[in-house]
């Protein structure tokens, strides 16, 4: 379903939180999220908060699934007492396997959470083939 790609992004996240590094396109911020399969369909959740929709990017390149967004800098620097939620851009790709279907993915956005559901494609669903016998009669097989 979901491959991984990089075995560092765990280190990665760990230092952002202890550094509070500002995203770039460089060097985008962590995105979290889960992903599960729901019967025919792959989920995947993002989460955005404090991010506008209009600023969600969603791009899908044959198998890869690239989410950008970003959360603008706080406009009033004066006094921070703490600054722990990272801003600028948020990146995240996403390897997916031939088993689903990229043509039909479909995303929403609600309090700061992304959804993509990517459904399963007909090719990897389970289906029955018919065999036929020498006595001319048809089984059907599952597959």
């Amino acid at each position: 379903m979901l491959m991984r790609t990089d075995p560092f992004r765990e280190l990665e996240r760990l230092t952002q939180q202890a550094l509070g590094t500002t995203g770039t396109l460089a060097r985008p911020s962590l995105m979290p999220m889960d992903a599960w399969r729901d019967g025919d369909n792959f989920q995947v959740e993002f989460d955005l908060p404090g991010v506008r929709p209009e600023s969600i990017d969603l791009d899908v390149e044959r198998n890869v699934v690239t989410v950008k967004a970003e959360r603008p800098p706080r406009e009033n620097q004066a006094d921070l007492l703490a600054a722990e939620r990272p801003r600028g851009v948020y990146s995240r790709q996403l390897v997916l396997g031939d088993n689903l279907d990229t043509e039909n993915i479909s995303a929403s956005y609600d309090s700061g959470v992304l959804t993509l559901r990517i459904p399963v494609a007909e090719k990897a669903k389970p289906r029955k083939i018919s065999v036929a016998t020498t006595e001319g009669k048809q089984q059907a097989i599952k597959a």
